[in-house]
């Protein structure tokens, strides 16, 4: 039977260093349960080391996460990959940390970069910046994340920074990606005529969350059987009956 499922997802833990150091696995989940959100995705910068925290802490409360990681490709673009299980997300997440630079972080300037356990207790801290690119090209990251199994969704696509419209100028046709995630300020890049050769990509929207105030404010809501990787596919590609139902911008302040 299928119905109508809340989901964000583009939300960051404080291993992103841009992130609010509050954003523990546990106030992560306390924060998706009280937007009545579904299913949720953590996706922080070139990174996967706080989400079996997330993880462990949302099957402690019958939640669903779905792991993930954004992805700052060679063109300065930031990719929502997205995948079934941890060890997929792990496979993927060795690629990533062979090809980030070994810059160092600098806290005063950056913000820390802890690794927590899944009460939120620092368990050590990332010494790289993760708030850099990778030497993967897009279609790299594209190729890799399909071959093993996720889903590739261009982050922010319209932004006016660190995304295909502002790095690229446009959205290439060949890219084919599974979704494009709208920034959350604007409905602007919403298809308007079916002759946008963009029209037949599915727009989702999430919220970016960096603080915990922000989880649920900006969502996509999807009709599924359940909240997985799987059933999230099917609803990109229109078929079996899911599909994105809509998308829910942010209240003005």
């Amino acid at each position: 039977m299928l119905k109508e499922y809340h989901a964000d997802l583009h939300i960051h833990s404080c291993l992103s260093p841009c992130a609010s150091l509050d954003l523990s696995p546990r106030k992560i989940i306390e924060r998706a349960l009280e937007e009545r959100l579904d299913f949720i995705a953590v996706t922080d910068h070139n990174i996967a080391r706080n989400i079996p925290a997330v993880m462990g802490q949302a099957e402690k409360r019958g939640f669903r996460v779905i792991p993930g990681m954004e992805v700052q490709s060679r063109e300065e673009i930031h990719i929502l990959t997205l995948f079934s299980d941890w060890p997929s997300l792990s496979a993927w997440a060795e690629v990533v940390w062979r090809h980030l630079p070994e810059i160092p972080n600098d806290p005063e300037f950056f913000g820390d970069q802890p690794v927590v356990d899944e009460e939120g207790n620092i368990l050590e801290f990332e010494e790289r910046l993760l708030i850099n690119s990778t030497d993967l090209s897009l279609n790299e990251i594209r190729s890799q994340v399909r071959e093993r199994g996720g889903i590739f969704i261009p982050a922010h696509f319209d932004k006016e920074s660190l995304s295909l419209v502002s790095q690229l100028g446009f959205v290439p046709i060949d890219l084919e990606p599974d979704a494009l995630e709208m920034g959350r300020k604007t409905q602007a890049a919403l298809p308007k005529d079916s002759r946008d050769p963009t029209a037949a990509i599915p727009r989702i929207l999430c919220s970016d969350a960096h603080q915990a105030e922000d989880i649920g404010r900006a969502r996509s809501i999807f009709l599924l059987a359940e909240p997985t990787l799987a059933e999230l596919r099917l609803a990109l590609q229109g078929k079996e009956g899911r599909r994105v139902v809509t998308l829910v911008f942010p209240r003005p302040s």
